[in-house]
């Protein structure tokens, strides 16, 4: 006896997709298998790796591109030496110095109430005219004395930012009237009596100023200065001191020229007209190297 053949379940119709769907999915696939591999290879690393690869850092700037340095470009310590006045063109009683004058420490190491006066009296001894930072230290110095007139000068080429500078010369120019005369003190207590006055300068540089201070016994109070010249001896005399700086393009000269007799006004114009215009050379040098 035959059976009927059992009877098979029909299969279920696929359900339709739209039309391009299965030619969208493939390469979607692909894609996000080629992803996963990429980024496994990525976390685990190859063979021979190391441990994990870190973040990569950022790729470092074209030194075309950098930004500009905050200070300009300073002069060479050949250079700043070139600019330097020596003894040679003061005359034959100048010569390089041999040691700090005694009156440096005895008249300017001193103080006073008011702030720029103060100021100007640690100008005086210590010559950091533009400032005390390393960006202002002095390129290149020179020392020099009066072996007949006691007089001693000191001499500084400073590179720094033109704005800078002119703010220092331009103080300078204020302190005739804040301090033209004012009371100072030393570390003992006695009392000395500092005048100060503009000095009129040859023109020379970008800009310039000067100053004449005068630093000795406190005068009486009416006003008539029996104040004594000794001309060696600070006991009793007057000493002098020209300060002077002159810009040149983003560097400066400044300079001391101190005396217990008489000033020496040839030496400190010497020093600004020759000394600016070696500055001017050796910036001009400067530039035709680069």
């Amino acid at each position: 006896m035959q059976h009927a053949p059992a009877a098979r379940p029909s299969p279920t119709p696929a359900p339709r997709l739209p039309p391009g769907t299965a030619t969208r999915t493939l390469p979607a696939a692909a894609l996000a298998a080629v992803l996963a591999l990429a980024a496994s290879a990525c976390v685990g690393g190859g063979r021979g790796t190391e441990g994990p690869v870190g973040p990569v850092p950022p790729t470092a700037p074209s030194p075309a591109v950098l930004p500009s340095a905050e200070l300009p470009p300073v002069l060479t310590r050949g250079q700043a030496r070139a600019a330097l006045v020596g003894a040679d063109d003061l005359g034959e009683t100048w010569e390089p110095t041999r040691g700090a004058a005694t009156w440096r420490d005895e008249l300017l190491k001193a103080t006073a109430e008011r702030p720029d006066c103060r100021r100007l009296l640690d100008v005086l001894y210590t010559e950091e005219l533009f400032g005390t930072g390393a960006a202002t230290a002095p390129r290149a110095t020179a020392a020099l004395d009066d072996v007949d007139g006691g007089a001693q000068l000191h001499y500084r080429v400073t590179s720094y930012r033109a704005t800078d500078l002119d703010r220092a010369l331009a103080w300078l120019g204020t302190l005739p009237d804040t301090c033209g005369r004012f009371e100072a003190r030393d570390a003992h207590g006695a009392t000395r009596d500092v005048r100060v006055a503009g000095l009129t300068l040859p023109e020379a540089g970008d800009a310039r100023r000067g100053l004449r201070v005068t630093v000795g016994d406190t005068a009486p109070d009416d006003g008539e200065d029996t104040r004594t010249d000794t001309g060696t001896d600070t006991g009793g005399g007057i000493l002098t001191v020209d300060l002077v700086a002159v810009r040149v393009g983003d560097d400066a000269i400044s300079l001391t020229n101190g005396t217990l007799g008489a000033p020496a006004d040839d030496a400190t114009r010497t020093c600004v007209e020759v000394g600016a215009a070696r500055l001017t050379e050796a910036r001009r040098q400067g530039r035709a190297q680069v």
